[in-house]
């Protein structure tokens, strides 16, 4: 991975909390997806349920091929800020959903055949392109908050109940199994893919191999990823799709925080002016424990290791959710009132799942850009924005 130039910066000049996304490291990462593109002729798509930060879109579209959608709302997103495809995937849809989503889509996919029976005349009529998802029963998601195919997930039809004399107008074929994996789990996911699929696949025109693909991560298995897709490209002559979210913004983005006070209760406990609850819902939801630049997670921490780092705080966030603890960390020197902090790979997942909750303002989000070195504010929140969301 590239190395980031926010720790080189004047952190104290940052107005906290405040998402920073590093343009160069975003740039990295869509560099490595785009040798993928070249070397298979596979189409790349961001998944906005990831990463949807619109004001770097222009840079992002310069190497994907479009976005994935969950919802109207991100169709239209997609559509008015990145343009190109806009493919569509939920779980299922209301009238009034599909109603707004031929609007902006360039193709609806149906999680059941019930609700692909009951839209596709609709959905043809409008030229818009429909797939319909699989659940090949193979996952190996390090969690079951984010397993699409364990047992009895509402995500993708099962084999068992796959109709093949409904696929008359459909275009492709979507499934998604994977969470933050490598390419040997892909591969074993596909050999379930074509041992239950397999005679359907070659009656569509593309396959839709989700997302959780953890393509920009360091040591992940670019050329393995490659020989699966051009592989399954010749063998069944369709278009392959992949849909990363978290792969394009892999480590790319970074929230700033400022320590507000310091309490002990059997431990030196740290309270800053964030929170895992609004701001970073999946440290309690996966859960993990993030890093911050200059500091140890102490969970991690060896005995060999603690020279220099002696200093151990439990950091908490400002709601009043007891659990709002973001987790232990040890320090180099002992921390004080004012001093900023730096979390790392805080580009995904973390400010499209933030809340209010509490009262909590929202960070604000800036972009740390590659040409001049600077940090440009890209939009601040406020009362009007917590106000809006309640009547």
């Amino acid at each position: 991975m590239e190395s980031s130039k926010l720790s080189k910066l004047d952190i104290g000049k940052i107005r906290t909390p405040s998402f920073v996304i590093e343009e160069a490291l975003l740039e990295n990462n869509l560099k490595i997806l785009n040798i993928v593109k070249q070397r298979t002729g596979a189409k790349i798509l961001l998944a906005l349920k990831a990463y949807s930060a619109f004001s770097t879109f222009p840079l992002i579209r310069k190497y994907l091929d479009g976005t994935c959608a969950s919802s109207p709302n991100e169709a239209r997103l997609g559509h008015e800020e990145f343009g190109r495809e806009v493919v569509v995937a939920a779980p299922a849809y209301a009238e009034e959903h599909i109603k707004e989503l031929v609007k902006h889509s360039t193709c609806i996919i149906f999680n059941s055949f019930g609700q692909l029976k009951k839209y596709k005349k609709f959905v043809l009529s409008h030229g818009i392109e429909i797939g319909v998802r699989i659940n090949p029963e193979h996952s190996e998601a390090p969690a079951e908050l984010y397993n699409p195919c364990g047992p009895c997930s509402r995500l993708g039809v099962t084999i068992r109940n796959f109709d093949e004399k409904a696929l008359d107008g459909v275009s492709g074929i979507h499934f998604h199994a994977l969470c933050e994996q490598g390419a040997d789990s892909l591969e074993r996911v596909l050999e379930s893919v074509e041992k239950k699929f397999g005679k359907y696949l070659s009656k569509v025109k593309w396959v839709n191999f989700g997302g959780g693909h953890h393509i920009t991560k360091e040591g992940y298995d670019i050329d393995l990823l490659c020989r699966l897709i051009s592989s399954f490209k010749k063998k069944y002559k369709v278009q392959v799709y992949l849909e990363p979210g978290e792969a394009v913004a892999l480590n790319a983005g970074f929230l700033v925080a400022s320590v507000v006070d310091i309490v002990n209760n059997g431990m030196d406990i740290a309270i800053l002016d964030t929170s895992a609850e609004t701001h970073m819902p999946d440290v309690l939801g996966m859960p993990y424990t993030p890093e911050i630049i200059g500091a140890k997670i102490a969970s991690k921490l060896r005995a060999k290791d603690k020279k220099g780092f002696t200093h151990v705080y439990r950091l908490g966030g400002l709601t009043c959710l007891a659990g709002d603890v973001i987790g232990d960390y040890s320090f180099p020197q002992k921390l004080s009132v004012g001093d900023k902090l730096v979390f790392t790979d805080m580009a995904i997942y973390s400010f499209v799942k933030t809340t209010t909750f509490n009262g909590v303002g929202l960070p604000s989000i800036s972009v740390l850009r590659s040409k001049t070195g600077k940090i440009d504010i890209i939009r601040k929140f406020g009362y009007k924005d917590f106000k809006s969301r309640l009547s």
